[in-house]
């Protein structure tokens, strides 16, 4: 039974890092996942934005308009953290109710929580291990114009609005390096495996 979190800057590799472990075996909750479910239509963290937020971060089909939401609370740490607290205790509820179902499915699993804001929910203390992917803000940014079509100015403001570097390393029992190819990160989470999994 180990219960690792997988945490990472945006366009740090951790996704990648994250489908390496399932194909191994391991059983993966994704905290993105988690959000976008917990804020579906009719859902009471829903409800609870709207109240919060006003209706006009509601698309015509009552789904959350994520744009909307994000430019109203981007730039603003009083907004953000009254978002934060609607969001983060149902997602962290969610997230336990998943790794008790995996862990009473399989009590020798390994469950990897993949959750890019560990740093900013100063979510620490429950896990066997943190597992930081990095790569040096200078290459995240040229992987977010090249890769997914970023303007330089908002790769660079999405990245500085998110803990730094150093924050996220303090977190970290174990590093992934995703500046090299492929091949360079799949021999990094062999040998992270193998110390998960004692072969």
């Amino acid at each position: 039974m180990t219960l690792l979190a997988l945490t990472g800057g945006i366009a740090s590799g951790k996704s990648t890092i994250s489908r390496m472990l399932a194909e191994r075996g391991a059983v993966v909750v994704d905290a993105d996942a988690i959000v976008r479910e917990v804020q579906s239509p009719g859902s009471p963290v829903l409800d609870a934005i709207v109240a919060e937020f006003g209706d006009d971060v509601l698309r015509p089909d009552g789904s959350l308009d994520r744009p909307a939401l994000g430019a109203r609370v981007f730039g603003h740490p009083d907004r953000l953290a009254a978002l934060n607290a609607i969001v983060h205790p149902a997602v962290r509820d969610e997230s336990h109710r998943r790794f008790r179902a995996a862990f009473a499915d399989a009590p020798d699993a390994v469950v990897v929580y993949d959750v890019p804001l560990l740093a900013e929910a100063r979510g620490t203390g429950e896990w066997d291990l943190v597992v930081v992917a990095h790569a040096p803000a200078e290459q995240r940014v040229q992987r977010l114009i090249e890769q997914r079509g970023f303007v330089e100015a908002d790769a660079r403001a999405r990245i500085a609005a998110q803990a730094g570097d150093d924050e996220r390393l303090a977190l970290a029992d174990v590093v992934i390096d995703t500046t090299g190819d492929l091949d360079a990160t799949r021999r990094q989470v062999d040998e992270l495996w193998e110390r998960l999994t004692g072969r």
